[in-house]
C-alpha cells in the first residue's frame, strides 16, 4: 500500500518491522540514535521510555525527533519526523498500559502503571513522513502536516 497520506505511510512502517531507530539531539548538539518499539494510536506514535533515559533527557532539551524503520532486503524504508512530548502521569500510563502496545509492558516495568515510577511514555506527533519503496526506485511517498 503506497500513498502520500499518513495512514498509508503508517501502514508501510507497521508492515516493515515492529522496530525503528529514533534520533534525538542532546544538550551538546550531537545526535543520539537508539532502537525502539513504537506503537501507533491513530496518527500518534507512542514509545515506552525510562523517565531518566538519554532519550527523555534529550527530548527535554530539544523536542524534535526522527524515526527510521529498518530497510528491508528490497530496500523499502520509512522515515518520520515529529515533535515529542514526555508523559509520566498515572492517567496516561494506565490508559496506554493495555491496548495500545503490541507487547507486554510488564516485561520492562513489572510494577505495572501504578508501581513503576521510572517508566513513562514518549508521544511523537508526526509532521513529516516519507516512504521509499526499493530505495526510492519504487516511488517517493511523502506526507506533511
Amino acid at each position: 500500500m503506497a500513498g502520500n497520506d499518513l495512514a498509508s505511510i503508517r501502514a508501510a512502517a507497521t508492515a516493515l518491522s515492529p522496530w525503528a531507530h529514533i534520533a534525538t539531539i542532546g544538550r551538546d548538539g550531537r545526535p543520539d540514535v537508539v532502537p525502539v518499539h513504537p506503537c501507533w494510536e491513530g496518527d500518534v506514535i507512542w514509545i515506552m521510555i525510562g523517565n531518566e533515559s538519554v532519550k527523555a533527557k534529550n527530548v527535554r532539551h530539544n523536542n524534535h525527533v526522527a524515526l527510521h524503520w529498518q530497510v528491508t532486503e528490497k530496500g523499502d524504508g520509512v522515515e518520520i519526523w515529529g515533535t515529542a512530548s514526555l508523559h509520566a502521569d498515572l492517567e496516561t500510563k494506565r490508559r496506554l498500559w493495555n491496548g495500545v502496545f503490541d507487547y507486554d509492558l510488564n516485561l520492562f516495568a513489572p510494577g505495572g502503571p501504578d508501581n513503576s515510577p521510572d517508566a513513562g511514555f514518549m508521544r511523537v506527533d508526526p509532521y513529516r513522513a516519507l516512504h521509499l519503496p526499493a530505495y526510492g526506485m519504487g516511488g517517493r511517498f511523502e506526507w506533511r502536516a
